[in-house]
């Protein structure tokens, strides 16, 4: 690196170029397993090829390789420039870069040969889950000790988003691992029954919580801002929307596991926090997408912040959803359908995948000291992504309502109407169009890949600016 850098953009950079390229290898895994739902011969009767062992590898990929080196760019980035300060460490920086990429090709051998706890978002087996606790311990020392050096008194919101996540995610991984090894590659869980499923679903919706909304909702105080040329739309807004969405957040858990053997005192509690959860979500969503106050023309000029604020938009309707399916009456229909599905993926290609593409269109460029190669190129992506989320999560919205119903239904005597096979026969026109939507979302990513490797190819690298202007103020 050259000592004359203001920042340290060379890990920036090694993670940015990461999450395109475990994004293609996630979504491709993604539209793979897809297919698999409508044409089941596609597993050629190989157990690593299975529904089962690559769904979980998706998922990880998806959340961990892609959002995860996504989110270790942006916080790397965001923290240097608002606190005007390089990072406290490149050594350490190197090593959360390095480290998370063997945790990720550890995840990619492990998860197709069946090698799992069986948790969900938590698969991958105690060594890997030691060196993952490793890695983030070190990656907050480096965001915090950053913070700690700072030049400016103020500490910008998006810090704020970033070390909640930082902080609650170490919290989750760690109790949530407490396991007992009794191999190298298996282990049993430190807690019995339904504790076990309690502690795995404060998890699990938290992973969602903090790692897929807070930490994403860092990104947005920064590069909406940045993108628009405009401050945030209410400081003391966004304040307000931090300490209510962090309180809340840890406690709606408890509504992945209504109908079950959990108290019912903490299924009501679940659900309560959910539909609180409402207010600040929305808060958020307004907050960013009234950033463009004076600057709406930019939505008819400017394909990059588009992708932001529909970006955000997703995040709002996502959130009123997710409030909405944890009341018991909704969730006995929609509990392990296709809604679900369509709720997940709302939020995971509308809301994290194209904020994520957002700032890689603003970070790329900036990173490698060049113009963007080609806006229409960009357009091309908005509009195929676009159209790839809608066609997926209105066919599990669809498949999903259409499978509830067809389980719950019964004949005058009290038989069930349908049988088991009949509602996934009536499901595979949507499983081939939600595979269509996922295949529409991965080639909007490969062309954003093509874009930007246009723009990187023979680049000098930028030479940052003493300061950064801040926008907190």
């Amino acid at each position: 690196m050259a000592t004359n850098e203001t920042y340290n953009y060379t890990v920036v950079r090694q993670f940015a170029i990461m999450a395109i390229v475990w994004g293609i290898v996630g979504m491709l895994v993604g539209v793979f397993i897809a297919a698999q739902l409508a044409w089941p011969a596609l597993n050629f009767d190989l157990p690593w090829l299975t529904f089962s062992r690559l769904r979980p590898l998706h998922t990880n990929a998806v959340i961990f390789a892609f959002g995860g080196s996504a989110l270790f760019a942006a916080s790397y980035y965001v923290v240097q420039r608002t606190c005007h300060v390089r990072l406290i460490s490149d050594k350490l920086a190197a090593f959360t870069f390095w480290g998370w990429q063997l945790v990720i090709v550890l995840a990619a051998v492990t998860l197709p040969l069946g090698v799992t706890q069986s948790k969900e978002y938590a698969e991958l087996e105690w060594p890997i889950d030691l060196l993952i606790a490793v890695i983030w311990i070190v990656y907050a020392i480096v965001f915090f000790g950053t913070i700690v050096k700072r030049k400016v008194q103020h500490i910008y919101v998006a810090n704020w988003f970033f070390g909640a996540y930082i902080i609650t995610i170490a919290m989750l991984h760690i109790f949530n691992g407490a396991v007992v090894p009794v191999t190298l590659w298996k282990s049993y869980s430190a807690y019995a029954g339904v504790q076990d499923a309690m502690v795995q679903w404060w998890y699990g919706h938290n992973a969602v919580g903090f790692f897929l909304t807070a930490a994403f909702l860092g990104m947005m105080y920064y590069f909406i801002p940045k993108q628009a040329g405009r401050p945030v739309y209410s400081y003391r807004l966004s304040i307000v929307h931090f300490w209510a969405l962090i309180f809340t957040y840890i406690w709606a858990g408890p509504h992945h596991l209504h109908y079950s053997a959990l108290p019912g005192w903490t299924q009501s509690l679940g659900m309560v926090m959910s539909i609180i959860l409402l207010a600040p979500s929305w808060g958020g969503m307004i907050n960013g997408i009234m950033t463009l106050s004076g600057a709406w023309h930019k939505l008819r000029t400017d394909p990059v912040m588009r992708l932001m604020i529909v970006s955000v938009s997703f995040y709002g309707m996502s959130t009123f959803e997710g409030p909405m399916m944890s009341i018991r009456t909704v969730n006995a229909l929609s509990h392990y359908t296709d809604w679900t599905i369509g709720h997940v993926h709302s939020g995971a290609l509308g809301w994290v995948a194209l904020v994520t593409m957002g700032c890689l269109y603003y970070l790329i460029p900036r990173l490698f000291g060049r113009e963007l190669h080609s806006l229409k190129l960009v357009e091309l992506h908005f509009w195929t992504a676009t159209i790839g989320i809608v066609l997926y999560i209105a066919s599990m919205w669809v498949s999903g309502i259409m499978q509830g119903l067809m389980w719950r239904a019964v004949n005058e005597d009290g038989t069930l109407t349908y049988s088991f096979i009949e509602s996934v026969e009536a499901m595979h026109p949507f499983y081939i169009i939600r595979f269509l939507g996922g295949a529409l979302f991965l080639a909007g990513m490969l062309v954003m890949t093509y874009n930007l490797w246009r723009t990187i190819a023979g680049a000098r690298p930028v030479e940052a600016p003493v300061l950064a202007p801040s926008l907190a103020h």
